[in-house]
């Protein structure tokens, strides 16, 4: 597909779905005006083919009121906040056009470093599509030296800047959670392995903070008091999908979110620092008094 066609897509679904509901006659006084229309009006007929593009490649229903102004919406828009690979792959198109639109001021544009592991993606989305088994040459931050053994591709999964891709061992016969930026080769292999019906990659990562997905920590309420200002970050970018914020007032407010609360969420919640403090449980609360105890022994 031609970029630029591409580009036409991503700006119509912006256009729509920033104004919530919008007639066609506004689309195209909005379309006249960008660049990309080089002053051409859009018509009805090719307005059709894009919104029917942007459903089967997106998923993305624009749908018309059907009465008084004859308003165009996107019938699913919750479907692009929701953290979905749709919503995902949507937004780095958005992002992705905006800076090429933006290369004269790029000197003005920082981004961070991303560690390695990217171009095992193609590799491994093949794998997924046809269930083969992967060769791969790993070395853990636990372990001096590399080691190389097979596993079966069950999902990837962002976060933080990194990919991860989580596979069945069947020298451990147990599922595990793999860095990219950790692998040192990855081959494909003929073998095809069955995938388990009830594995459903959202679920198993869903009461866990990030990627660490043990069981040896059992389900909890975390409850968490946070001061004033921090509290804006936590409702502007949540620490977990079952983030409630129960208690709020001009100094502090009381958080809470259930989840497994493994190595990667305590590392989480220390590095806000004073700002926010473990209520509960106990057991949690005293873990991490702890910490802060040796912290401030090694800065006495």
């Amino acid at each position: 597909m031609a970029k630029n066609l591409l580009n036409k897509y991503v700006w119509l679904v912006e256009t729509i779905y920033r104004t919530k509901k919008i007639s066609f006659e506004e689309i195209n006084q909005r379309w006249v005006d960008n660049d990309l229309s080089e002053g051409k009006p859009l018509s009805i007929r090719t307005f059709h083919k894009w919104r029917i593009a942007i459903e089967e490649m997106f998923s993305l229903v624009i749908e018309n009121e059907n009465g008084g102004q004859y308003r165009y919406y996107i019938a699913n828009a919750d479907d692009l906040k929701n953290g979905s690979m749709r919503s995902w792959l949507f937004n780095t198109l958005t992002v992705s056009n905006l800076m090429m639109e933006s290369v004269s001021i790029k000197d003005k544009i920082l981004f961070e470093e991303i560690p390695d592991g990217e171009q095992y993606l193609p590799i491994i989305l093949e794998t997924l599509k046809k269930n083969l088994v992967l060769g791969m040459t790993y070395q853990s931050y636990t372990r001096g030296e590399a080691k190389t053994f097979e596993i079966e591709p069950y999902c990837l999964k962002a976060f933080k800047q990194r990919w991860y891709l989580v596979a069945r061992s069947p020298y451990y016969d147990k599922v595990m959670v793999y860095a990219l930026d950790r692998v040192h080769n990855l081959e494909p292999t003929t073998i095809h392995f069955n995938y388990p019906e009830d594995f459903k990659a959202e679920e198993y990562f869903d009461d866990c903070f990030g990627i660490i997905a043990d069981a040896n920590y059992k389900v909890e309420t975390i409850k968490l008091k946070v001061s004033a200002g921090q509290a804006n970050y936590l409702r502007s970018l949540t620490l977990h999908q079952t983030q409630k914020e129960i208690e709020r007032n001009d100094e502090y407010s009381i958080f809470t979110v259930r989840l497994r609360p493994t190595i990667d969420f305590r590392q989480e919640i220390l590095s806000q620092g004073c700002d926010i403090e473990v209520l509960e449980p106990k057991w949690f609360r005293d873990e991490m008094a702890e910490i802060a105890k040796n912290m401030w022994n090694k800065y006495r």
